[in-house]
């Protein structure tokens, strides 16, 4: 039966309307995990050289000492970008399919993830160079256990966080007090984790704590689908009282107030674009990270924190349009629906969210007037390029966003993807570019200057730009149309 699995998700691939867009991204994002085998590879050959010859520690202790951090920010990127197991459960729940094999397959598929895989690259080398210098091979061996141990424990938590809301947003609320209270020095969190992981590296039995907690997970995830696993539960629908706010005073702009109400009761009434104001609100405070950092005191760092700080909603939203409206795009495009109306509407909301957001990072005046001009300029540059790019890739990504799925077993919730990542780089590339241009024939201001007036020149220009993105979407209309109506 896995073999059958195996053989419908290879058919579901091949056929996908989106193959060869699909195997490009995989093709590039294929060297992107090469380089960061590469990467894993060379640090866990070379970081026991370069802690005890450089640093004059103890290798292991000190990689015990600062373990807690490698795995927050494995489970931060998990959390972000891994996927969690899609299968296509109406049809096989019709089927004379045992429910634990369905199950076992689906969780199976995250056993091979690329997140675990990157992880044998760092612990199998530098576990060798260990034993390589003398350690006890017992004690190695069985802290190598212990670590892919808490590896796969953190992919199965993953998992369950990922359908459980309430344990979503604790954990997040606890990792995010952890990383200020470390980051402020309030409280160094190795002073706790550190006898545990040390512990492991030099007894003979609390390797059994990692295991357990990994066999407790797969059983607790593995009983918590199957239970939920059921024809009901997938086509029952729960009904809730919904809002009654109509935004009737956007009926004023005509078209485009038609559009911004709709994008309006998507963002109110659904969770999971509703989300993306709270993900919005947080990019706010990302620049604390760079500018209340010494380390970080230049331009070209407040320049990267600037786009952030300001386009929280841009990244978090408007890299998916117009996949916010796959459910009913098809029907969409059989009206009289003029694209660049369409296309405009998303266009506003977009900038308004983008206005709104540097307005209340006028906070950042506490660090400085330098320091909120970055955030400013920032924001003058995420209206009049980054906005535009949005939709741009937008036509290309053609990955419909099932609004349902947050409900349905195995569902995948993310709002954020390895692709989305590739292609925000360059909206983060070039505006720091553009500040090097400047600084390095000029100033620093003349670099400032530079970003702002390539934001000025594309608000001035849009409907140049506007033109060329009607073209480009109405040349993928039926390709996209094709992607939105497959389900798997």
């Amino acid at each position: 039966m896995i073999k059958k699995f195996l053989y419908l998700e290879w058919k579901a691939f091949v056929r996908s309307a989106s193959f060869g867009n699909s195997v490009a991204m995989k093709i590039l994002m294929g060297f992107v995990a090469v380089y960061f085998m590469a990467t894993f590879l060379l640090l866990g050959i070379g970081v026991f050289f370069i802690i005890k010859e450089e640093f004059n520690l103890e290798p292991l202790a000190t990689v015990n000492k600062y373990l807690i951090f490698y795995f927050l920010a494995d489970i931060s990127a998990r959390l972000a970008l891994q996927k969690i197991p899609v299968i296509n459960i109406k049809p096989l729940l019709l089927m004379n399919i045992r429910k634990s094999t369905i199950v076992k397959f689906a969780l199976g598929k995250t056993v091979f993830s690329v997140f675990n895989f990157l992880q044998l690259f760092f612990f199998v080398p530098f576990t060798i160079v260990l034993l390589v210098q003398g350690y006890d091979i017992l004690s190695t061996v069985l802290w190598f256990v212990a670590m892919m141990s808490i590896v796969y424990f953190l992919n199965f938590l993953n998992i369950i966080l990922n359908n459980k809301d309430n344990l979503f947003t604790a954990f997040l609320v606890i990792l995010a007090v952890l990383a200020a209270l470390q980051y402020y020095e309030v409280l160094d969190i190795t002073v706790f984790t550190f006898p545990f992981f040390d512990g492991i590296s030099h007894t003979t039995f609390m390797w059994i704590l990692p295991v357990a907690a990994l066999v407790f997970t797969i059983i607790a995830t593995y009983k918590f689908f199957l239970k939920g696993l059921s024809l009901d539960s997938v086509l029952v629908e729960k009904h809730t009282i919904a809002s009654s706010e109509n935004f009737s005073w956007l009926e004023r702009f005509g078209k485009l107030g038609t559009f911004l109400k709709n994008d309006l009761r998507l963002i109110t009434r659904n969770k999971r674009a509703k989300s993306t104001l709270f993900v919005s609100v947080m990019f706010l405070f990302y620049g604390l990270i760079f500018f209340k950092n010494p380390e970080f005191d230049s331009h070209v760092m407040k320049i990267f924190a600037g786009i952030f700080v300001t386009g929280g909603f841009l990244f978090t939203y408007g890299q998916y349009v117009p996949s916010w409206d796959s459910a009913y795009y098809p029907l969409m495009m059989t009206q009289n629906i003029n694209y660049r109306e369409y296309l405009n509407s998303k266009w506003w909301l977009i900038v308004i969210a983008t206005i709104i957001s540097t307005a209340i990072a006028a906070f950042y005046l506490m660090w400085g007037w330098e320091v909120y001009l970055a955030v400013l300029v920032g924001g003058i540059y995420n209206i009049g390029v980054n906005s535009h790019l949005v939709l741009l890739t937008g036509a290309y990504i053609k990955t419909p966003i099932d609004l349902q799925t947050s409900k349905g077993m195995f569902g995948d919730k993310k709002a954020f993807n390895a692709q989305s990542l590739l292609l925000t780089i360059p909206k983060l590339i070039l505006p720091l570019a553009l500040y090097f241009a400047g600084n390095f024939f000029i100033s620093p201001t003349a670099g400032l200057i530079f970003v702002a007036a390539a934001g000025i020149l594309g608000f001035l220009f849009r409907n140049l730009v506007f033109a060329q993105i009607e073209k480009v979407y109405k040349k993928e209309k039926y390709k996209t149309i094709q992607a939105y109506k497959q389900s798997n």
